[in-house]
């Protein structure tokens, strides 16, 4: 069975994530198979745009991406299998040709869409949720950081959004990804299949045409916004990672009670990381950003031993031993070396040997 089934059907070229057991995480032939299909339609007269979707055990939607195959990274890294730098240098391309590609691109972003999900959704032209999606990056659980992208695309939330979703890995429903600014419009999942159906039947003029028809469909939203805006503004608008949880924990309310018990879950080193990351790349375009993050993400698991990785450690708590008790070093934020922090901002390439030289 195909993990990608890739169709032109009428004048769409059609995406649809078939891995659903798990939930549609992305492998190496995954990212390879979307990157040469994008490529082929580019150019292709008949593909006026390109839809993807994800599928879940019933068929299609339902779910759409959970990230990458975290259970693959542990593998790799633990055993040096070079495929792990393949992984993230060639998802990072993808990552970039999906935010630049000439064509209309529409994420149907039903049910989970998290992580590499995420990566191959938010450089859409549209971006579609659901009542039943659940969006986050919530990297900072297993020691990683926002990666794919998410330093470029968080930083770009209103006020101090970005660094909240980050460090946090908050969970977004629906219609908080549309106030969020991290999806363009909400559809009820039961209309996915019509709209679905619809591309493909209708004879659209050009590309621009299937754009404004799909945002013709959005659904009217029933909030006016996201839930403690201001808080988050003014919490994580502070200087540094011990200023926001010491901020958070001086007050008694329930969101401030929770944000700091969330943090304090976390990897604390990646902690100081992320919020490095997110506010170097507010100042970046997206292929520095890519750059930077395919430079911390080497920094995660190959210039660090693998008993020493927050990354590795992170995931086998989750996903390998799933005793959900990671064993972070520092295990304090307090105890977090701000050299340490700095070494990740290194690269560990000259600029003519990076391997996202070529992205502008």
């Amino acid at each position: 069975m195909l993990d990608v089934i890739a169709t032109i059907e009428g004048r769409i070229g059609c995406i649809t994530l078939n891995r659903p057991k798990a939930l549609n995480a992305l492998s190496l032939n995954m990212v390879r198979d979307i990157t040469q299909v994008l490529l082929d339609w580019q150019h292709h007269d008949q593909v006026l745009a390109v839809a993807v979707r994800g599928t879940h055990k019933e068929g299609p939607f339902g779910a759409f991406c959970a990230g990458g195959d975290i259970r693959f990274f542990h593998q790799a890294a633990t055993s040096g299998d070079p495929r792990l730098e393949d992984f993230f240098t060639e998802e990072y391309r993808l990552n970039h040709l999906i935010h630049t590609y000439p064509k209309p691109y529409i994420a149907l972003m039903d049910g989970i869409v998290m992580g590499g999900g995420m990566g191959i959704s938010q450089g859409a032209s549209v971006r579609v949720v659901t009542e039943r999606s659940k969006m986050a990056m919530p990297e900072t659980h297993i020691g990683l950081f926002p990666d794919v992208g998410g330093g470029y695309f968080l930083s770009r939330c209103a006020g101090r959004l970005g660094e909240y979703l980050g460090l946090t890995g908050h969970l977004l429903q629906g219609e908080d990804a549309v106030h969020a600014g991290l999806a363009d419009g909400l559809v009820n999942s039961g209309k996915l299949e019509h709209l679905w159906q619809t591309l493909i039947d209708t004879p659209f003029e050009n590309g621009e045409a299937v754009e404004r028809w799909v945002t013709t469909r959005f659904d009217r939203l029933d909030k006016s916004g996201l839930a403690h805006r201001a808080e988050m503004d003014a919490v994580f608008g502070l200087p540094s990672v011990g200023d926001i949880l010491q901020k958070l924990e001086a007050e008694s309310d329930e969101w401030s009670v929770q944000t700091a018990k969330t943090l304090r879950h976390r990897s604390p080193l990646m902690l100081h990381v992320v919020l490095e990351q997110i506010r170097r790349a507010r100042g970046m375009g997206l292929a520095d950003d890519l750059r930077m993050e395919r430079d911390l993400v080497r920094h995660c698991f190959a210039l660090r031993p693998v008993t020493n990785s927050e990354t590795v450690e992170g995931i086998r708590a989750l996903a390998v031993d799933k005793d959900h008790n990671p064993h972070w070093k520092p295990a304090r934020s307090e105890d977090v070396d701000a050299a340490e922090v700095a070494a990740f901002f290194v690269s560990p390439w000259p600029v003519h040997a990076h391997p996202l030289r070529e992205l502008c």
